[in-house]
């Protein structure tokens, strides 16, 4: 039942909370909003355990932080902005340049720091693949597929984010599946 109320709480998280000052901030709003989605998995195939939902979080955590550098101009044109202040103000990254309809240099840094602390949540968590076997383990080699591939769409397109969302090839995201699924991780 928490996974469910989490998942709730999320929903009425995102009606009032626009910007997240901390990193810390937007992992919470993880927890809420895409952990619980993994742990139900997990529930589902009969496969929970404490290690394994604290590896499934990471790799959940890092497929929302995956989306959301994806939809950087979207959902700016929606009033919303996930990256953290802090790190915006870190490479002097301001809301303007967010704006902007391609991306200037700190937009870049900024995002390159973004995907690769996403791509580090995803080999965190990479490990749970090994811990399965069958339908759970091709489900969540899948996920981790999705989020490497989504990150490496972002890389292809040189962390230009604001012109249209980075979409992995097929070919890369087959690849990144057959790989996570074969090496367990």
């Amino acid at each position: 039942a928490k996974p469910l109320l989490d998942l709730i709480q999320a929903n009425r998280q995102d009606q009032v909370v626009t910007r997240y000052r901390t990193f810390a901030e937007l992992e919470q709003y993880c927890e809420l909003s895409a952990n619980p989605v993994g742990q139900i998995v997990l529930y589902i195939f009969g496969v929970a355990t404490p290690e394994r939902i604290a590896l499934s979080d990471s790799i959940c955590t890092a497929l929302q932080l995956a989306e959301h550098w994806q939809d950087v101009a979207e959902d700016l044109g929606h009033g919303r902005i996930y990256l953290p202040a802090e790190d915006l103000e870190r490479y002097g990254c301001t809301e303007a340049d967010l704006a902007e309809s391609t991306a200037g240099p700190a937009v870049r840094q900024v995002m390159r720091f973004e995907v690769d602390r996403a791509a580090g949540l995803l080999n965190e968590g990479a490990p749970l693949v090994g811990t399965l076997r069958g339908a759970a383990r091709l489900a969540v080699a899948g996920y981790l597929a999705g989020g490497r591939a989504a990150l490496a769409a972002i890389r292809a397109q040189r962390y230009d984010v604001l012109r249209g969302t980075a979409r992995p090839r097929k070919q890369r995201l087959a690849g990144e599946l057959v790989r996570a699924y074969v090496r367990g991780r």
